[in-house]
């Protein structure tokens, strides 16, 4: 498969992977979970298209991989359509980020003594939107029938699974800090559903969730009305009326998610996809509309790297600043990303490190799986419960960990992600997508937090600039801005670029950890042959099954 881009740095640098990508032509499946993605890529070989494997994958995930999403959660995709076998069609984008309850009011919480909102407790969980995103893929694109697409999740559910080493590492972590953090009534049901005896499974131990095996199964049967308008919104309901909740039934039936059109930036001869606001991917397209403006390096350049920093500096700092539903934002997307706007940012980029603060424009716990299918469709889909299992409320009899996505809002009542009743927050969760010339070249995604953005135009780099194959470009040591200057870098960055960025003021922190970099997917087809090469995520218990 050819290079994304001129091959400044081939696959035999020190970057190159150990292992090779993957190669298919028939369907392809790439998940965070051995498990999920032979679930997705046993749909295929059903006859099943690539969003059935989406939805049948993303289910199993919240079954395997607890630890990073949950029915409870949100979701995003942008999801492929094929028109012909030349890389031809349309890109589309849902946005299933749910709602703060009405009941949920910033005035209440600041009289209560808050300063920002919780981060755990009923407090800051807003209305699920992943039992809806499936439902609509669903129903809008896909082939199988909807209840056959959860059988393999209810079964991994009923009759258990071997837990993978990354996620019980995980699992062991989130458990250390509940016990530390939650108490009484509302939130003793986490550990009587995710613990084992009080403790977290480990690595090989085999784990059952009866529950969520019984809400899968009600999912399935009603295509997720029962979430929303049925026996799990009378469950939810009660139990949060009964413990303190803000949630209502009232506020699950309001809810639907919203099919939206995906947003883009240039970055040299391909077009970058994101959802956009109240998603952040529109941090990572303007970190790459003010490295546009440089030209092609290599990677160990120290000027490359201390421009990638400043640059996603000055995006985040944007972002966090402006990103809200769009409704609120007293900026614009095409604001944000206009030449004019990208100039007046560029400029700050000195040779030294920066403290950034957010520009004035003219006014105007996660898990990512990536699949495709023998008609080149693609679908580029990620689901969370944000930080890990999310808010430590788990809904009793059912399995259902509910998010902790309402901390993200602001209570400052002139900031554009203020809390307001039925508002959407700023989403750290976002999938990417690449197309070159209007013809796909396919989805690509980073999970994990504030990483995100910051993993998209790593990844996107060094599959265009640097020539680096999916699974080299996923295997490639990270960098992420941590605020002021300090910057975390892996430690397979090389000691000299290190001493480079010292140098020009950056406070670099070299880390050991290497979950701490993301999680991604690559899956992209050649538009010549039809053939999809892969790369799955090293960091993780990741694997690619194919067809």
């Amino acid at each position: 498969m050819s290079s994304l881009g001129p091959k400044h740095y081939p696959d035999t640098t020190p970057y190159s992977s150990r292992r090779s990508p993957t190669y298919a032509r028939h369907g392809m499946v790439a998940a965070s979970q051995p498990q999920a993605a032979q679930v997705g890529r046993d749909v295929l070989s059903r006859g099943g298209n690539a969003v059935d494997a989406a939805i049948a994958t993303a289910a199993a995930l919240t079954v395997v991989e607890p630890t990073g999403c949950g029915i409870g959660g949100d979701a995003f995709a942008l999801v492929w359509i094929a028109n012909d076998d030349q890389g031809n069609g349309e890109l589309h984008g849902l946005n299933a980020s749910g709602v703060a309850p009405q009941a949920l009011t910033r005035e209440a919480l600041i009289e209560a003594g808050h300063q920002e909102v919780p981060l755990y407790g009923w407090t800051p969980v807003t209305v699920p939107g992943t039992p809806a995103a499936w439902a609509e893929l669903s129903r809008r694109f896909g082939k199988l029938d909807f209840a056959s697409l959860l059988e393999p999740a209810i079964r991994l559910a009923r009759e258990g699974f071997p837990v993978s080493p990354v996620i019980a590492s995980l699992w062991q972590r989130d458990t250390a800090t509940f016990h530390k953090h939650l108490e009484g009534e509302a939130t003793r049901p986490w550990f009587d559903t995710f613990t084992v005896d009080g403790r977290a499974p480990e690595a090989g131990e085999w784990f059952r969730n009866e529950d969520q095996a019984r809400t899968l199964e009600a999912l399935a049967a009603s295509g997720a009305e029962s979430f929303y308008r049925g026996e799990l919104a009378d469950a939810i309901d009660a139990f949060s009326r009964q413990t303190g909740g803000f949630l209502r039934k009232d506020d699950l039936a309001a809810y639907r998610p919203e099919w939206v059109a995906p947003i883009s930036a240039r970055y040299r001869d391909v077009d970058v996809w994101e959802i956009p606001p109240n998603g952040q991917g529109l941090v990572a397209l303007m970190a790459l509309r003010l490295l546009d403006g440089d030209a092609p390096s290599h990677r160990d350049d120290p000027e490359l790297l201390h421009r990638q920093l400043e640059a996603m500096k000055l995006a985040y700092t944007d972002g966090k600043a402006h990103i809200s539903e769009p409704s609120a934002m007293t900026h614009s997307v095409e604001a944000l990303l206009s030449d004019a706007y990208t100039e007046q940012r560029r400029v700050l980029i000195k040779d030294s490190a920066i403290d950034p603060e957010p520009g004035t424009p003219k006014a105007g716990g996660t898990v990512y799986l990536a699949t495709a299918d023998a008609d080149g469709n693609m679908v580029s889909f990620i689901q969370s419960n944000y930080h890990g299992f999310g808010s430590g409320i788990v809904v009793p009899g059912t399995g259902i960990a509910l998010q902790n996505r309402g901390h993200d809002f602001s209570l400052d009542e002139r900031h554009d992600n203020v809390l307001k009743p039925g508002k959407k927050t700023f989403h750290t969760i976002i999938p990417g997508f690449l197309t070159r010339g209007g013809k796909a070249l396919g989805p690509f995604g980073v999970m994990g937090g504030f990483m995100q953005p910051q993993g998209h135009v790593q990844v996107v780099m060094n599959l265009v600039d640097f020539g680096l194959n999916p699974q080299s470009a996923l295997d490639a040591p990270r960098w992420q801005w941590l605020g002021d200057k300090t910057i975390g870098i892996e430690h397979g960055y090389p000691a000299p670029l290190v001493r480079a960025m010292l140098a020009r003021g950056h406070q670099m922190k070299v880390d050991t950890d290497s979950r701490n970099y993301g999680r991604g997917q690559v899956i992209l087809r050649d538009p010549d042959t039809g053939i999809y090469c892969g790369g799955t995520e090293p960091r993780t218990d990741a694997a690619i099954a194919v067809l």
